[in-house]
């Protein structure tokens, strides 16, 4: 997983220096509002075409006492082709996630906190209007399949072990309404 990663910055960076295409940074409003600061970055490839990378980090517990967290750390890269022009209007894309978490005390997870990881694929579809000269607004959803571990365990502090979770899911695997800032 981290040769990917690595292997796709040096695939962003590259395109941007040897290229001298279009870049812009981004970030979502929706992980903001759930406690989670967020960055992105995007890479023009070819004139509809743009790979990007994006990763969040929440290393928060929201309330101690009750043990209520939703602590983890996301990577999300993805391929998008544009139907009019890279960063404006329609899109549809090809995306990978990859998450390490630790969650517990939400109503969500039913009484338990569960730590462990989750890798994901998906296709989405989404959009892109600018606002201002360097300013976008960009709205995005996908669905595709999960795969993840885990451990569950009692949501009290040091609660027992209650086993280990393996499972596929076909759930929503991007989702965004993004601030994009265009850097030529």
């Amino acid at each position: 997983m981290k040769r990917a990663i690595l292997a796709l910055l040096i695939l962003l960076f590259h395109a941007y220096v040897c290229e001298a295409q279009t870049f812009v940074v981004k970030t979502n409003a929706l992980y903001w509002a759930t406690t989670t600061p967020n960055v992105g970055l995007e890479v023009a490839v070819a004139p509809r075409w743009t790979l990007s990378l994006e990763g969040g980090y929440n290393p928060w517990t929201l309330d101690a006492q009750k043990n209520i967290k939703a602590k983890h750390v996301l990577v999300s890269p993805e391929a998008r082709y544009w139907f009019c022009e890279s960063f404006l209007g329609h899109f549809i894309s090809l995306h990978a996630n990859g998450t390490y978490f630790n969650v517990g005390g939400i109503p969500l997870f039913e009484d338990a906190r569960r730590q462990g990881w989750a890798v994901g694929a998906g296709v989405g579809y989404g959009c892109s209007w600018p606002i201002a000269r360097r300013w976008n607004i960009e709205a995005n959803i996908g669905f595709g399949v999960w795969y993840t571990q885990y451990d569950s365990y009692q949501t009290k502090i040091c609660g027992l072990f209650n086993e280990t979770i393996h499972k596929f899911a076909f759930a929503p695997t991007s989702l965004g309404l993004s601030f994009v800032y265009i850097i030529k």
